[in-house]
């Protein structure tokens, strides 16, 4: 995977869980109050899926605002700008696979 931009944002773990040539995986914990920044990537999908507590996965047109409780899951297609955080500015852990293509975060 050709990773271009990462982001530049803070949240309490990052686990790298697998990483090839054409796939990705990590376990993201945000700590309450804590955010992904909105961005889009120009190849890869985002797939998440719900650990603990309750993620919000919001996207901005075309796409709908996902609420999701562990063992939950959905994904955010390329150029679809979306951000991530706990319900009700509560903490959560959710996995992020993501899958082949160019990784670029395109703040937004």
């Amino acid at each position: 995977m050709d990773i271009r931009n990462r982001g530049n944002y803070e949240i309490q773990d990052r686990e790298l869980v697998a990483e090839g040539a054409d796939l990705r995986v990590q376990v993201l914990t945000l700590a309450p109050g804590q955010c992904v920044p909105w961005h889009y990537h120009c190849q890869v999908t985002d797939s998440f899926v719900c650990l603990e507590g309750q993620i919000v996965v919001e996207t901005k047109a075309p796409g709908p605002t996902h609420q999701l409780n562990p063992g939950e899951r959905c994904a955010v297609g390329p150029n679809t700008p979306h951000t991530v955080y706990g319900a009700g500015g509560n903490g959560c852990k959710f996995m992020v696979i993501q899958g082949v293509g160019v990784y670029d975060y395109m703040p937004v």
